[in-house]
This record gives structure tokens, C-alpha cells and sequence, in this order.
């Protein structure tokens, strides 16, 4: 493999780059966007074969993991939106549990689980913002770009975000006479 710049690269050898590196974190943004480590997958995976497709039409190759971060937020929205027409039409029909994800056994102490169910409450745009920025630890550039919007946008999502799951959490953690749990 030569160490040239991205914009230098083929498709082929440039998906491989990407994928070797990002392709793990791009999968656990889409886990927890989704919930559902086989769709997360499937979103990735999706992600990675539209750049493939595109490599060649990109502006600035330089640019490709932020096109990736893109790609992966916008078809989870999409298929969390596919998910809700299935769960709206298939109400008679007993419900299919998922299988459990690889990851399970990360995702099963319970105060991962009360984070993740308080992370679900949010709405989207705050849970996507802390999701870049505290999972990814992405700046607020770099999220204001994958999401295309502003930096005060992200500034404010974040803070409404992180004072939303104080209290989710808080409430979360004490039972109904007020002593902890």
C-alpha cells in the first residue's frame, strides 16, 4: 500500500483504507442511532458501497469520512423511518424480537442500558449531536458538517441534549420515595 494522499487513491484502494480504519466506530454512531447491531451493520455497510460508487464524483476526497459520518447518520434516520411505517402496519401481527447484537454483552450492564433507553427519549437531532460528539468525540466543526448545520446549532443540541439526560438519568436513578437505587 503507498502512502500517497486520499485524492490519489482509486475507489478500491481508498474504501479499504476507510473501511480498515473507521469502519468499527462508524457502526457502534449507527448502534446507537438505531439500536440494532445488524442494521447498524447493514447501514455501514450500505455507506461504504455508496462511496465506492462515488468516489469518483467526490469534490474533495479529503473529505470521505465526513461523507461516511454523513451517509451513516442519514440512512439510519431512514431506516429508523422504514421501521416505524413496518412497526405501524405489521400491529396485528405479533412482534419479532431481535436477535442479540455481537456487542450484547458491552450493552448489558444496567446503567448502560438506563443511558441508552434516557438517550432514546431525546429527540433526534440532540441524540445524533451527542452521539458525534461524546461516542465519536468529534469537534463541533466536524459535527456541524456530518449533520449540515451550524456550530451554534450544535452547541445549543448539546446543551439541551446533556441537561435532558441529567434529568432523564436522575429520574432513572430513584424510585418513587426518592432514595437512590
Amino acid at each position: 500500500m503507498t502512502q500517497d494522499p486520499p485524492g490519489t487513491w482509486d475507489a478500491d484502494e481508498a474504501v479499504e483504507q476507510l473501511y480498515a480504519a473507521h469502519w468499527r466506530a462508524l457502526v457502534r454512531l449507527a448502534v446507537l442511532l438505531v439500536r440494532d447491531q445488524g442494521l447498524a451493520e447493514e447501514v455501514v455497510q450500505d455507506a461504504f458501497v455508496a462511496l465506492h460508487g462515488r468516489w469518483r464524483r467526490l469534490r474533495d476526497p479529503g473529505k470521505a469520512l465526513a461523507y461516511l459520518r454523513q451517509s451513516v447518520v442519514n440512512r439510519s434516520r431512514s431506516a429508523l423511518r422504514h421501521r416505524g411505517v413496518v412497526d405501524r402496519h405489521a400491529a396485528s401481527q405479533r412482534p419479532v424480537e431481535p436477535l442479540p447484537g455481537a456487542d450484547e454483552s458491552v450493552l448489558a450492564g444496567t446503567r448502560r442500558r438506563a443511558v441508552l433507553d434516557a438517550v432514546a427519549q431525546l429527540p433526534t437531532r440532540q441524540r445524533e449531536v451527542l452521539a458525534l460528539r461524546y461516542y465519536l468525540d468529534l469537534s463541533e466543526a466536524e459535527i456541524a458538517d456530518a449533520l449540515g448545520i451550524s456550530r451554534g446549532a450544535v452547541k445549543s443540541h448539546a446543551s439541551r441534549g446533556a441537561t435532558a439526560l441529567r434529568t432523564l438519568l436522575a429520574d432513572e436513578m430513584t424510585d418513587e420515595n426518592g432514595s437512590e437505587r
